[in-house]
């Protein structure tokens, strides 16, 4: 027996939807990336942290899924436990008036709904993002003037040796698409958010204007991992490789986005080599052209 039919064998004695060798593919925005030894859906925080233990105890790799749609899967795949957070931890209650406990596992788009649906304004800006709240916290995730260090009040971690604990807002050290949850190795297992109470048709009407300019300059209609590289002082990633003639630039069936240029999209059953190429090239052209060195904001596994 490997060391992850041991973790796939305990998730399927706690009652977990587990399964072996899953293509990667199916859970990345991108559409890319090899089969995962085991995949387990972990519905509570007792089940999760007595997984944890066993990977800790038995040397097991895992990773942390969100909604995989910041991420680039490997063509080999993921060696170890890919850990997907659900029942529980997709649960949003209201504390208060403006007060929001979210699961980690909840999905941004399910938390802005909720939001609007209590007359709440404040997660205007991440109607659309297409990630999980506990990933869009670990990197904070942003877009038109906002961030989710804007509405963050707490957040709820547990260890890799299974000790419950909870970061308070000044202490997470947020940053461009950062938090310290990037370097403390703690697992995120619920948010708890300050909003303000607004108006639910203006809080709409910004949804609804926010996702047409989505809709509009993004090419929605490809699978892709959302922006590729991070925005660079003083300039924009997209307009840097546009400005530099690689709008459209094919590498096998990854492709620049001929709709915005800091996307890169999986026009035709692209694999993970073909897109690290592109990046690659990317990158050394407007290195050589602009000077800028552009740094990717894609998770690369």
């Amino acid at each position: 027996m490997n060391k992850s039919e041991i973790i796939f064998n305990l998730a399927e004695i706690l009652g977990c939807e587990a399964r072996q060798n899953e293509p990667m593919s199916k859970h990345t925005s991108f559409k890319i990336g090899g089969n995962a030894d085991a995949y387990i859906k972990v519905n509570n925080l007792s089940k999760l942290s007595t997984i944890l233990k066993e990977c800790q105890d038995s040397d097991v790799d895992y990773i942390i899924l969100g909604n995989g749609s910041n991420l680039l899967v490997s063509d080999e795949g993921i060696r170890g436990a890919v850990i997907r957070l659900d029942g529980d931890f997709r649960k949003i209650t209201l504390v208060d008036d403006t007060t929001i406990f979210c699961g980690a596992g909840a999905t941004l788009a399910y938390l802005c709904k909720f939001a609007l649906n209590c007359g709440l304004s404040g997660l205007e800006f991440a109607w659309g993002i297409p990630g999980t709240v506990g990933g869009a916290v670990f990197m904070n995730a942003g877009a038109y003037d906002g961030e989710m260090k804007d509405v963050v009040h707490s957040v709820s971690h547990i260890s890799p040796n299974g000790e419950i604990g909870r970061t308070e807002k000044d202490d997470l050290r947020f940053g461009y698409r950062t938090s310290i949850y990037r370097s403390n190795n703690m697992i995120i297992t619920g948010i708890t958010l300050k909003l303000k109470k607004g108006n639910p048709d203006e809080i709409r009407a910004k949804m609804d204007d926010y996702m047409l300019r989505r809709s509009t300059k993004q090419p929605l209609e490809y699978p892709s991992a959302g922006s590729v590289f991070k925005r660079p002082e003083g300039n924009f990633a997209g307009a840097l490789i546009e400005q530099c003639g690689l709008k459209g630039k094919l590498c096998g069936g990854a492709q620049v986005s001929e709709k915005h240029a800091g996307f890169i999209i999986n026009k035709s059953n692209a694999t993970a080599k073909d897109v690290r190429e592109l990046i690659t090239q990317i990158q050394k052209t407007v290195s050589d052209k602009t000077g800028y060195n552009l740094e990717c904001e894609l998770i690369i596994l």
